[in-house]
């Protein structure tokens, strides 16, 4: 075929399969848009998961009647006017693509009125061709209604998955964009009812609250952190979940770039290396941090969807997420409480909860078990702790100032152990003891045992292995903290962490977790009083004294309060 310029109409409806990929797609470029606005308060109404219809309203400056028609013309945008400005872009929208795309594939009208002027403006487009305009009456700001999505590509239309999960989308957009900018009121209808409405506070704490409920909002610990570096001032500030609360999958994790909802691997890495050793296997975080960086540090032309990001620094980026993430959970995770029976107290009622945020009241102030956003254990370490003893030859029974605590004997040993091979390491002094006579061990054939990586590896945690001959090692010394345990069961372990399918770079934190692990006093092990005491000073004495490496909790507290409910004494 030759060459040819395509017709406007192929143009805008390519356009539109880049921008509009689905319902909430048109509610996040409308949303956007209000947001860049000016608005103080945007209302979403939904029908039919966006199948049907998708109307956003807004308080803010409004289209002068003479540029409404010029709005949905393609690259027409009031955001930006020339190259340079690409370069530090700081709002939400800037392509001049996303009303001409929306238009384009559906049936748009908009109602909309410019602070300066007195009467508004009513615009019908159908395929994105004007068909109707006239003056209407209407108060400043902006309504735009989005029907019949796709109702002209039906190829489009097919691919729409079911409503509930149109709907789905749609309502993880809305609730984001009520975290990214809590200081605006949003409010959320699907199918008339109104399943969402934010505060418009300004604080963070009480969009959690609507989003996850009061009983996760509870547990969140607030992150809050500046530091400058080569890209001047990076701030991370939002919340995150303690090890206790944790979810199957990565989408709790919500990350926003200069109040723009981002979706960033480098983000998420940083975030789990953060909760390295404080989760179990397979289990992810609850996140919602905000960056606040220079805009010039940030590329947001990246994808027409505007969701993908490059940093300047990402480097810089990722260890201030890291370093944030990580104090914030040395200094202030909790530890866990024993769950009993519900309590007798008040129930909570969210409209007496709100009225109590905004005037800044305390719930505790009218008998509610309900903390403020702010009220979070302070102290790194455990509570003074005296043993009183053991319970199943598995966990100690300890009394400390708020109560019983319960600790696991072999999780504590484990982060006992786990950070003291981490500073011998450091120091390259791994503590070794040489055996009496040399173990021989079979191990089967793994690329880079012999000779290699591996071998190195395991010399350098304080083993002295040595090829015998084929599949056979001589063993002619190990770690201390090993000299109990199952020495071959555990160099298996080890050396399967470290060759399975990955780097030995990547596998070696498992490694290090394998020989803890074996290490470590057993569950059925009976300890004197003094072994007890040793063992929860050495607790103490870690950095993060809460959890063992696998991501388990060490102890569990059972509240003095909660004991007093249980006997009928409150």
């Amino acid at each position: 075929m030759p060459i040819r310029v395509l017709s406007e109409e192929v143009a805008a409806k390519i356009a539109a399969g880049e921008v509009v990929e689905r319902p909430a797609s048109v509610v996040k470029e409308l949303v956007e848009n209000s947001i860049d606005a000016g608005a103080r308060e945007i209302k979403v109404e939904v029908r039919r998961g966006g199948r049907r219809l998708m109307r956003v309203i807004d308080d803010g400056t409004g289209i002068p009647a003479a540029e409404v028609e010029l709005a949905f013309a393609r690259h027409a945008t009031s955001k930006i006017a020339s190259v340079e400005e690409l370069a530090s872009i700081a709002t939400l929208g800037f392509r001049g693509e996303a009303l001409a795309s929306i238009a384009a594939v559906s049936q748009l009208t908009i109602v909309t009125r410019a602070a300066e002027e007195d009467v508004g403006t009513l615009l019908r487009l159908e395929g994105g061709k004007v068909t109707h305009r006239q003056k209407k009456g209407c108060p400043q700001g902006t309504v735009i209604t989005v029907e019949n999505l796709f109702y002209n590509v039906p190829a489009r239309l097919k691919f729409l998955r079911a409503e509930t999960t149109e709907r789905k989308h749609i309502d993880g957009l809305v609730y984001r964009y009520g975290m990214a900018y809590p200081h605006l009121r949003f409010s959320l209808l699907n199918d008339g009812r109104l399943t969402f409405q934010s505060l418009g506070s300004g604080e963070l704490y009480d969009v959690l609250i609507e989003v996850y409920g009061l009983e996760v909002a509870q547990q969140m610990i607030e992150v809050r952190s500046s530091e400058t570096n080569d890209l001047g001032l990076v701030d991370v500030h939002g919340y995150i979940s303690p090890p206790s609360l944790h979810r199957a999958n990565r989408s709790y994790l919500t990350f926003f770039v200069n109040g723009r909802w981002v979706k960033d691997r480098m983000l998420s890495y940083a975030v789990s290396e953060a909760y390295r050793t404080l989760l179990p296997t397979g289990r992810h975080p609850i996140v919602v941090l905000r960056l606040e960086l220079d805009p010039s540090q940030v590329d947001i032309n990246v994808h027409p969807t505007k969701s993908e990001i490059r940093f300047l620094d990402s480097n810089a980026v990722f260890a201030a997420v890291q370093k944030a993430v990580r104090r914030t959970l040395v200094d202030q995770a909790p530890i866990p409480r024993m769950m009993g029976r519900p309590s007798q107290q008040p129930v909570l009622d969210m409209e007496r909860w709100r009225r109590l945020v905004e005037v800044g009241t305390q719930a505790r102030a009218v008998g509610i078990e309900a903390p403020s956003a702010f009220e979070f254990p302070e102290s790194a370490k455990l509570p003074p702790l005296r043993v009183l003893g053991q319970v199943a030859q598995t966990y100690i029974i300890a009394e400390g100032p708020e109560g019983l605590y319960l600790i696991d004997q072999h999780a504590a040993h484990e982060r006992v152990l786990y950070e003291r091979l981490l500073a011998e390491r450091a120091k390259m002094a791994v503590a070794s003891q040489s055996l009496l006579e040399p173990l021989t061990i079979e191990l089967p054939f793994q690329p880079g045992i012999a000779g290699g990586e591996s071998l190195e590896f395991l010399n350098h945690l304080g083993f002295d292995i040595e090829p015998f001959g084929g599949e056979t090692y001589l063993v002619r010394a190990v770690p201390t903290m090993l000299a109990t345990g199952d020495i071959g069961q555990a160099i298996a372990e080890i050396v399967d962490g470290l060759t399975e399918g990955e780097a030995v770079g990547a596998g070696e934190e498992r490694a290090l977790i394998s020989l803890v692990c074996h290490s470590a006093v057993r569950a059925g092990k009976t300890l004197s009083q003094s072994e007890m005491r040793d063992l929860i000073r050495q607790l103490e004495a870690t950095t993060m004294p809460r959890t063992c490496p696998h991501g388990r909790p060490t102890m569990i507290h059972l509240s003095a309060a909660q004991l007093a409910r249980e006997f009928g004494r409150r």
